[in-house]
């Protein structure tokens, strides 16, 4: 990949470019592209040798005009002050397409976990926990997890807090384990989202998803779940990739399958139904009916753009593909559903986590997945309808020109006062 766009600055292209079709003062735009607050700290823990390390993390709290910040904490070595603001604004955007009562927020930590021990990481969590504690809370700002976190982390962080504040708020933070305060459906939710957001578009674009061909790029949780659940909806799943590399089957695998060989192996690379073995790259440059690229951000430059033979692009990811590569691929006429409506079935899902704590009352998986199709399904005709209305010229523009009116008009309703 030639090209390492800054997400920050992908962003506010987006917004920039959604701005020119809405009746929004330049200075409200410019307030919505910036994060109002961001905190980076210093972490410093003791090793299991007894050597002290140091790591940095961020929180970035984009927007609260329509609730409190909401987003994840990730683990990764390439977590950057830009990178969690622009992640922080998607979410906010990204609350408001589905038109649930949140804002947008973002964190991280500089590490690469496979290098640390569960107890190191629980230090480190903790200590992230005792940072975050005067800025989180139900009412202010809701974690969850993101890459290289799960319930552990976040149960780590409920315990840290509530311990702290000498209370009970499951609420506190979302994503956690069932038996301490997690929604049924939370695990599935944002590969659920990417399969019911791109069975939409088929149905718009008068295509069937009955055999249709997609290829799956990066095979984590959002990944090998869209992955399995697209194969339930009739679909052909022809190649899945991870770190280590791609296979590849023109007639098809069996997705449970390559994850079992990945939990067995660490790979989806060596899968006994493949055919073939290819790269990243080639992966999200086949002819399929269906990309979902589902790893991290600028996965498709605007020189790789140029190869991509997909109808449809789904993205489980956040930003995964750049500003440039957005130009590319709709001159081509691909439909590339954005990730602020594709993968919003984790922040969905997480919403109704968060209600639920509030009322101490669960849900049954039924209710969670049938509300979640409910609000995917409206986000997609409110996108629709926009686009059309609008003659937009890609469906990314539709959905900010939505979300950015919601979260405009959110601000100028309540008005400012000094």
């Amino acid at each position: 990949m030639s090209e390492e766009a800054n997400p920050f600055e992908s962003l506010q292209s987006q917004i920039d470019e959604a701005a020119t079709y809405l009746d929004i003062g330049d200075d409200v735009i410019e307030r919505l592209k910036h994060p109002e607050r961001v905190l980076e700290t210093n972490l410093t823990i003791e090793r299991d040798d007894g050597d002290l390390e140091r790591f940095k993390a961020f929180r970035s709290q984009f927007n609260g005009d329509r609730g409190p910040y909401k987003g994840g904490i990730r683990y990764h070595p390439q977590v950057s002050r830009d990178e969690v603001k622009a992640l922080s604004g998607w979410m906010t955007y990204k609350t408001a397409i589905v038109d649930i009562p949140l804002g947008g927020g973002k964190g991280g930590i500089v590490i690469n976990p496979d290098d640390y021990s569960e107890a190191e990481l629980e230090r480190l969590t903790r200590s992230f926990a005792k940072e975050l504690r005067p800025m989180i809370g139900e009412d202010r700002d809701v974690p969850a997890p993101d890459v290289n976190t799960g319930q552990r982390e976040m149960n780590w962080i409920k315990d840290t807090y509530e311990t702290l504040e000498n209370t009970t708020e499951p609420g506190v933070i979302t994503g956690k384990a069932l038996d301490s305060g997690g929604s049924e459906g939370r695990v599935e939710a944002t590969g659920r989202s990417t399969v019911l957001a791109a069975r939409e578009a088929f149905d718009y674009l008068d295509k069937d998803l009955e055999g249709a061909t997609v290829a799956v790029q990066g095979y984590g949780n959002a990944g090998w779940i869209a992955a399995k659940l697209i194969d339930r909806m009739g679909a052909t799943v022809v190649a899945a990739s991870d770190s280590s590399g791609g296979i590849y089957n023109p007639d098809g695998f069996d997705p449970v399958g390559a994850k079992q060989h990945k939990n067995e192996t660490g790979s989806v690379v060596g899968y006994s139904e493949s055919e073939e073995e290819i790269t990243n790259d080639e992966v999200l440059t086949l002819d399929v009916d269906l990309l979902i690229p589902a790893a991290l951000e600028n996965a498709v430059d605007e020189d790789l753009a140029k190869d991509v033979k997909a109808d449809v692009i789904s993205e489980a990811a956040n930003g995964p593909l750049t500003p440039a590569a957005d130009d590319v691929l709709e001159g081509k006429d691909v439909f590339v559903i954005p990730d602020i409506l594709a993968n919003a079935g984790g922040v969905t899902v997480s919403y109704f986590e968060w209600v639920q704590n509030r009322q101490r009352f669960s849900w049954s998986e039924e209710r969670v997945n049938d509300e979640l199709e409910t609000v995917i399904v409206d986000a997609f005709d409110a996108l629709v309808e926009a686009y059309e209305e609008n003659d937009l010229e890609n469906p990314r523009t539709a959905a900010y020109v939505v979300a950015i009116q919601r979260v405009a008009d959110a601000f100028e309703e309540a008005g400012s006062w000094p």
